[in-house]
């Protein structure tokens, strides 16, 4: 049975409905004569014969499409099963009327290590897009990460050293740093913590900042300059098509299956292969043993506008808590189109059970330590079939460069310890 096929000019003139989560809903016209993934069931009458795998892969996102693509290359049999309609992940992208959509929020890929960027351009010519935000806070345009610029904005300075004074002047000493809330203002004082940091955490983690660990803002930039980059890598660029092309090449020589639920059919698929990586998430694996591992979720509303340019830039903040959404997204300026009409995506923070999946884990101390016990419960020698990858596989937040070079990690020493050719 073959899983993929090109869509029809009659799939072409349905819609497909974009949104759940109880938030505004929209629809994306199928306006192309391509469709690369469509959703296929598979009922166990379906399934592969016991042993005819070297590799069962549970999950197609960039993990183990990189582990998929590493072990085909070295003549292993690999079948790939996927729970989503589509191969991807959160990196899964689409056309529409000629415009790239980032179908899970922007995707930016940025890498210090050459070894990634050599080997990720092997799938995809990338442009020069080098990702810039800005904040509306009631109406009034900042520059964003926090830098010169902001600070022009807000107080009119124009000097580094300047800068630098009324930050250390504004900041609060002799506070607990180990939360959120506390780091951010030992760092940049109460005005800028309440206009850009309270309002966009709070909804974006669903509890006030104070309840987080500071380990989640320390990622976000202060510049004495005007770089208002968001990533300082020297390797960034968006892949010009899209990401779901790399990924169709990743799995050119192994099996795919979408719509295919692995832990409701778990005793069968493992049947089907010598070894299992699994990329889903780990307390399910477990059945939940040591309790669940909390994640916050998102969901998302796509628009068709009729107007060339909506924004201006590819991603506006919005940090008030009035306003339900965190960001828009202009998927035309990821490949600085200039189309007729743009796409522009919202972003709606929501928990797990509204969300559109698990996309951010939560790692504060409960979860941290039930994290720690699934990954020791799975170094067991009655797991020894399985490895454990990726983000929901290892309970951490990884970016698209991270997930590569972990994914290659473990096809490395997949290869030492049972010495594939």
């Amino acid at each position: 049975m073959d899983f993929y096929r090109s869509q029809t000019p009659e799939d072409s003139k349905r819609a497909l409905p974009i949104v759940a989560c109880g938030v505004s809903r929209a629809t994306m016209p199928l306006s192309g004569t391509h469709w690369p993934v469509l959703l296929l069931s598979v009922t166990l009458r379906e399934m592969p014969t016991s042993g005819i795998y070297d590799f069962l892969i549970v999950g197609a996102g960039l993990f183990g499409a990189t582990c998929a693509y590493e072990l085909s290359a070295r003549g292993q049999n690999c079948l790939v099963i996927e729970k989503r309609r589509h191969i991807g992940g959160n990196c899964f992208t689409e056309p529409r009327d000629g415009i790239t959509i980032h179908r899970y929020g922007p995707h930016i890929f940025h890498t210090s290590d050459e070894r990634i960027w050599t080997w990720i351009r092997q799938f995809a010519t990338f442009n020069h897009y080098r990702h810039r935000a800005k904040v509306n806070l009631h109406g009034k345009i900042y520059s964003f990460p926090l830098n010169l610029a902001t600070f022009n904005e807000l107080w009119g300075i124009t000097t580094p050293n300047d800068a630098k004074a009324h930050l250390d002047s504004i900041a609060i000493p002799n506070i607990d740093v180990s939360d959120l809330e506390g780091w951010a203002l030992s760092k940049v004082g109460s005005e800028i913590y309440h206009k850009f940091i309270k309002g966009y955490t709070s909804k974006q983690w669903g509890c006030d900042p104070s309840c987080l660990p500071a380990s989640l803002i320390k990622r976000l930039p202060i510049r004495l300059s005007y770089d208002d980059s968001y990533f300082v890598d020297p390797y960034q660029g968006i892949p010009i098509g899209g990401y779901t092309p790399i990924i169709e090449k990743l799995f050119a020589r192994c099996r795919v299956l979408t719509n295919v639920d692995y832990l409701r059919s778990k005793s069968e698929l493992d049947r089907s292969a010598r070894h299992v990586i699994y990329t889903g998430p780990l307390d399910a694996f477990h059945e939940f043993r040591f309790g669940k591992l909390d994640y916050r979720s998102l969901c998302f509303s796509h628009e068709l506008l009729e107007t060339n340019d909506f924004q201006g830039i590819a991603q506006m903040n919005y940090p008030s808590q009035s306003i339900p959404y965190t960001r828009i997204i202009e998927h035309k300026h990821f490949e600085f189109g200039c189309q007729p009409v743009t796409w522009i995506s919202k972003e709606y923070p929501a928990s797990l059970k509204d969300g559109e999946g698990e996309m951010y884990p939560i790692p504060d101390k409960d979860n941290m330590e039930r994290a720690n016990k699934y990954k020791e419960r799975s170094k067991d020698s009655y797991f020894r079939k399985y490895s454990f990858g990726g983000r929901l596989a290892e309970y951490r937040y990884y970016d698209m460069h991270q997930a590569i070079g972990s994914a290659l990690h473990l096809v490395k020493m997949l290869v030492s310890n049972q010495s594939l050719t």
